[in-house]
Order: structure tokens, then sequence, then C-alpha cells
């Protein structure tokens, strides 16, 4: 004899979801603006390179575009912002 079994569903309550959604949540990326690029000293920044490694957030000068900071980076490029736009520049892979 066999016994069909019913498959009990639960349901999760919505405060439970929340929690588990702010768990799991990315922190907040900082957006820079040009004003805080500006405002650093001239010691913050480095010189750019295409030999150089840089990571997000690092403060470049690069002699065609001047001052900027990195927004983006992969293996091989990386978006800086400079007072005139966003250029995308090459950078020493790992």
């Amino acid at each position: 004899m066999s016994m069909k079994r019913v498959k009990q569903r639960t349901q999760g309550s919505p405060r439970d979801d929340e929690a588990r959604d702010t768990y799991f949540a990315k922190p907040a990326q900082h957006v820079f603006t040009w004003e805080e690029v500006e405002a650093k000293p001239e010691e913050a920044f480095v010189p750019y390179s295409m030999t150089g490694r840089f990571a997000k957030g690092a403060f470049i000068n690069h002699a065609k575009f001047g001052r900027g900071v990195v927004i983006a980076v992969d293996q091989t490029n990386v978006q800086i912002l400079f007072k005139d736009g966003t250029k995308k520049l090459g950078h020493a892979a790992v």
C-alpha cells in the first residue's frame, strides 16, 4: 500500500526576504566627481604609464589629459575620469 504525501510549501515572511536581501547586497560604490579630483593635492597623483598597474580610485596624472581618477578596471584597461570626460586607457596585465 502506498501513501501519497503532499509536499508542504513554506512561505517566508517578507521580513525574512528583506533580511536576506540586505545581507547579500553589495556595498554602495563611491562615485567620483571632478570637484573631488581637483581638490586633491599634487602629491596624491602618480604618473600614468601603460606598464603600470592601477586600482579603482587611484589618482593619476596623464601627460596629455592631465589629472584623473580611475573609475573602472578590467584585465588590460582602465577607465579614467578626466576634466574633459572619461577615457579608456591600457595598463599592465597581471
